[in-house]
């Protein structure tokens, strides 16, 4: 008896050991809204009653918005994705960045899976509120686990305002396989191991989805540092013949 409650005590404690931080969420936000030059900041609320930061940059007369989705235990205006955020409004692109759930700093990939229902339903609620706003045309945006946790919205039920889906980094071979939108699979040539040895099973599940590509950019790394104005002209072209 003492033996079931022990490993139930240790079951328990796993589980919320590997829960999504909200106090580092709330580090993430205390550091990053005084900063915000481009965009507004606006909260959305779970239904747990958990309020995550999103930052929301609106274009007039946009050709679509889009969801723009960062990778693991980062803010939605870091590095690359800050670049993608503010830069695709100028090239007529409304974008909606969203906080994604984030476990402890020292948490390693192989434990982020506990935190995909979390972030399926923050996705679904930035698609709300993009059509809230009036659009009706989605694209969704995405980076290294912030791709991975698209790919299980993307397999699930996407909400149909989803148009296209833009990865970044993925390393998942198996993410497109029951996606019915045009993808873009995007990772550069100095991308980490996991993303170049699933590049090839990638660019096979992509075989007969229309408009569906595969690219790769010569010189970058995982986070296309110093490449963030190649990383949006690649992006926004791609969606230009989307929208």
């Amino acid at each position: 008896m003492k033996h079931m409650i022990w490993l139930l005590v240790l079951a328990l404690t796993s589980h919320f050991a590997l829960a999504a931080d909200y106090a580092r969420e709330q580090k993430w936000a205390d550091e990053v809204v005084p900063g915000v030059v481009v965009g507004d900041p606006v909260y959305l609320e779970q239904a747990d009653g958990h309020k995550f930061l999103t930052l929301f940059t609106p274009v007039k007369d946009a050709r679509a918005a889009l969801v723009i989705v960062h990778g693991m235990g980062l803010n939605p205006d870091w590095g690359l994705i800050g670049a993608l955020r503010s830069q695709l409004p100028d090239h007529g692109y409304t974008t909606l960045s969203i906080q994604m759930p984030v476990l402890a700093n020292d948490a390693k990939g192989t434990d982020y899976p506990t935190t995909f229902p979390e972030a399926v339903q923050r996705l679904s609620l930035a698609v709300d509120f993009l059509k809230a706003k009036g659009y009706t045309k989605i694209g969704l945006v995405s980076h290294s686990m912030g791709s991975r946790m698209s790919g299980v919205y993307m397999n699930g039920k996407p909400d149909a305002a989803i148009k296209t889906w833009v990865a970044i980094g993925m390393s998942d071979s198996s993410a497109y396989r029951g996606v019915h939108v045009p993808v873009l699979d995007l990772y550069g040539e100095n991308d980490l191991p996991a993303v170049l040895k699933s590049a090839r099973a990638r660019k096979a599940a992509l075989q007969g989805k229309a408009d569906s590509r595969q690219v790769m950019v010569a010189h970058a790394d995982h986070f296309f540092n110093d490449m963030d104005g190649k990383l949006v002209d690649v992006v926004a072209k791609y969606l230009d013949q989307r929208f």
